[in-house]
C-alpha cells in the first residue's frame, strides 16, 4: 500500500487502515489475510465480490472497489469519522461503559435490522461476521454495517476468534457449517442485548426468555416506567437467539417486529404529551 496508511484494526480474516489517497481522499482499506482466504480462487473472489459491491442501502458502508493481484487482496470502502458501535457501547477501558438510552438501542436496532433484511433480500448474500465493531457510525450516527459478506471467503475453522464467537449461533460452531441467513439473526439477537446491556456478549449468562428480561432490567438499573419497552426489545432478542434455526424468524420478519415496537411507543408518548 503506497497510500498513507494508519491501523485502524486487525479484524477476523484481515487488517483494516485508514488509507489517504493522493486526491486526499480518505478511505478505509482492509488487507484480506492471504492465509485465511486461501481457499477462495481469483475466480470466485472476483464474482463474489462484483455481487457485493452491487449492494448500496443507507446503512451500509458502500463498498468502492476491490483489487487482487499477487496474493494481495483489498476491499476499499467509505471512510466512516464516528466509530464503532462497539466504541460507542464499551467506551474507553478507562471508563465504566453505561448501556444505551433506550431510544438510541431501539433507532441503532432498527437501522442494523433493515440493513441485514436488505441483504437476505436484495441478494440471498449474508453478512456472516455480525458483531459491534463491524457496525460503524456514518456522518449523521446512523448505524451503517461493515465487512458484509466476507467471511464466506474463508474457511470457516479459520476465521473464528474471541471476539466473534460469542456472536455465533450454535449450529455454525461445527466444523465447516457455513453462515445463513438465519445464523445472521442469531448474531443479531446477540448484539441487541449487547446494545441493551452494554455488555460483550463473552459476559452473556446463557438464560430462559423470562429471566433475560430480569437480567436485562437488573444490569440496566431502569425505573418502572420502562420496564415494557424494555420487555418488547428484549423479546426480539430472545426470539432471534433460539437454538434451532427453523424457529427463528426471517430478517425482515425482525425488522417489522422493531418497527411496530417504534410506532407503539411513538403513540404511547403522543398520547401522553396530549396530542390525542
Amino acid at each position: 500500500m503506497r497510500a498513507s496508511a494508519e491501523l485502524l484494526g486487525r479484524g477476523t480474516i484481515g487488517t483494516t487502515y485508514k488509507a489517504v489517497l493522493d486526491n486526499q481522499l480518505i478511505v478505509t482499506v482492509k488487507r484480506l489475510d492471504a492465509n485465511k482466504t486461501a481457499i477462495t480462487s481469483g475466480d470466485v473472489f472476483e464474482q463474489h465480490m462484483d455481487a457485493v459491491g452491487g449492494l448500496r442501502h443507507p446503512n451500509l458502508v458502500p463498498m468502492r472497489a476491490y483489487f487482487q493481484a499477487k496474493g494481495e487482496r483489498l476491499v476499499i470502502y467509505d471512510y466512516q469519522p464516528n466509530g464503532s458501535l462497539f466504541n460507542l457501547i464499551h467506551g474507553s477501558r478507562s471508563t465504566r461503559a453505561k448501556p444505551l438510552h433506550w431510544t438510541s438501542c431501539l433507532k441503532i436496532a432498527e437501522d442494523v435490522a433493515q440493513s441485514l433484511a436488505y441483504i437476505h433480500q436484495a441478494s440471498r448474500l449474508v453478512h456472516g461476521n455480525l458483531k459491534s465493531s463491524n457496525v460503524l457510525l456514518g456522518a449523521d450516527f446512523e448505524a451503517c454495517l461493515t465487512d458484509y459478506c466476507l467471511a464466506i471467503l474463508a474457511e470457516s475453522s479459520s476465521t473464528e476468534d474471541p471476539d466473534s464467537a460469542a456472536y455465533k449461533a450454535p449450529e455454525t460452531r461445527k466444523s465447516n457449517h457455513r453462515t445463513t441467513s438465519r445464523s445472521d439473526v442469531y448474531s443479531f439477537g446477540v448484539l441487541l442485548l449487547e446494545l441493551l446491556t452494554g455488555k460483550h456478549p463473552s459476559q452473556h449468562p446463557f438464560l430462559a426468555p423470562t429471566d433475560t428480561l430480569d437480567w436485562v432490567r437488573s444490569v440496566r438499573e431502569e425505573n418502572s416506567g420502562e420496564y415494557n419497552r424494555l420487555g418488547m426489545l428484549t423479546e426480539v432478542a430472545s426470539v432471534c437467539r433460539l437454538t434451532s434455526p427453523e424457529q427463528r424468524p426471517a430478517m425482515w420478519q425482525v425488522l417489522k417486529m422493531i418497527q411496530e415496537i417504534k410506532e407503539r411507543v411513538m403513540m404511547e408518548d403522543n398520547a401522553s404529551s396530549g396530542y390525542s
